[in-house]
């Protein structure tokens, strides 16, 4: 299922979070966090494209491997979130996908009140899925998706922390529907919404591995 990825990497890559150690100290430059979706990993799609060239241009790029990322939990992501970010700042930035754009909204509207970002990118992000869909292709998979869909997303408290918001949506994702999502992500977050035309859920089984327009928002948010 795309929604959850397939062919997690055990691989020990330079681009896999293992520990907690990886807790970034110098604010002088600019932190970019990765945070792939259900059943995702750092190996996939356009996560090591994307952290070579953030890079490349002066970032310190991050893709970390989530914790059980076959069954995601709210409290065991954002909790992880926390302890690899450290003491966010405005030189801080996140793109997630899917279920990882959650992860980073949830773990935001937890940060203390004085803590600003400097803005996140949500690829395939959602607050609504198609279960029917996750259903067909793996029974019992809405049990795992089901906390995520249903416990509620303060959005005011994450507005405290960042106004930089770019959400990008395909036009034929099957999990995600882009014209509920973009409608709730455009009035909640006050996003810029960009459409990408037929790349699916955008995740390791749409075959993408370059995707321009994250690369080109992350650009554009930390300007």
């Amino acid at each position: 299922m795309d929604v959850k990825g397939k062919n997690i990497d055990k691989c020990t890559s330079d681009v896999i979070v293992h520990k907690q150690n990886i807790t970034l100290t110098n604010h002088t430059m600019k932190r970019a966090f990765i945070i792939h979706g259900w059943g995702g990993n750092p190996k996939e799609a356009w996560f090591p494209w994307l952290k070579k060239e953030l890079e490349k241009r002066g970032f310190k790029a991050v893709v970390p491997q989530m914790p059980d990322a076959e069954h995601p939990k709210i409290k065991t992501w954002t909790n992880y979130l926390k302890k690899i970010v450290g003491k966010p700042d405005e030189q801080t930035y996140f793109v997630g996908h899917s279920i990882g754009c959650q992860a980073i909204l949830r773990y935001l509207e937890k940060l203390p009140k004085q803590s600003k970002i400097g803005g996140v990118v949500l690829v395939a992000g959602f607050i609504k899925l198609n279960v029917a869909e996750i259903e067909r292709e793996e029974p019992g998979s809405y049990k795992i998706a089901k906390p995520w869909i249903e416990s509620p997303i303060r959005f005011p408290k994450i507005r405290r922390h960042a106004k930089k918001f770019i959400s990008i949506f395909s036009d034929n994702d099957p999990y995600v529907s882009d014209l509920i999502n973009r409608k709730a992500f455009k009035s909640k977050l006050n996003a810029r919404i960009i459409m990408e035309k037929k790349k699916g859920h955008m995740g390791g089984d749409s075959g993408i591995k370059k995707l321009k327009s994250v690369l080109d928002s992350v650009i554009k948010i930390s300007q």
